[in-house]
Parts: structure tokens; sequence; C-alpha cells
């Protein structure tokens, strides 16, 4: 089995503090956890026991996000989207980021290697 991973992509167009962010990069994080556990235990279990690899990627902005939350449904690889409670520094309902995975590296590259780290 390829190596396995999770990527975080986070919009770079909102002004979150530092707090915000981490808060909304860890939601994203926990979110497609558990949509990968439902999609294939096997591999949440494999990336748990590999030491839960995760980077942390950049978009322009929200419609770029939606498009990338759309090809990775496509292709039926496990994501969630992260909207904003609207508590502190955003309005509600306003789309942070995208979790994906934990899943397959390769698979997960199809769409993400032409991003920017965070």
């Amino acid at each position: 089995m390829p190596g396995v991973k999770q990527v975080i992509i986070v919009r770079k167009d909102l002004d979150m503090g530092t707090g915000k962010l981490s808060a909304q990069v860890a939601h994203g994080s926990v979110s497609s956890y558990l949509e990968a556990v439902v999609k294939d235990k096997d591999i949440a279990k494999e990336w748990l026991d590999e030491g839960q690899k995760k980077i942390v990627l950049k978009v322009e902005d929200e419609d770029a996000l939606n498009k990338l939350y759309k090809a990775f449904k496509f292709k039926h690889i496990p994501c969630a989207l992260i909207n904003d409670a609207g508590l502190t520094q955003l309005p509600p309902g306003t789309t942070t980021v995208l979790g994906v995975g934990p899943w397959k590296s390769d698979e997960i590259d199809m769409f993400s290697k032409g991003l920017k780290l965070l």
C-alpha cells in the first residue's frame, strides 16, 4: 500500500489570527480523519501507526477551496470542509479550510501537488 498522509488546505484570503487559524486547521484534521475512518479504517489506522503525517497547504480563495473539495469528493477521497461558527473573527458560515484524508498519498497528490505550503 502506498504511503498515507493528511492534507489541510487553508484559504489565504482570510485574515485569521494565529489562534483562529490553528483551531480551524485542527477542526479540518479531526473532521477529515473521522471521514477516513468511515471510508477505510485500515488506512486510518495505518496513518495513526505511522505518525499522523500532515501537510498544511494554501489556496487563494473560497472558490479554489470548493473546486478542490468537489474533485476529492468525485474521487471518493475522504475530506471535510470546515465552516466557522462566527463567534470571534469571521462571519458565521465562513468556509475556512478543507481537510483531506488520511488517505493514499498518490491519490491526494493528484489534486494537491501544485499547491504551496502555508
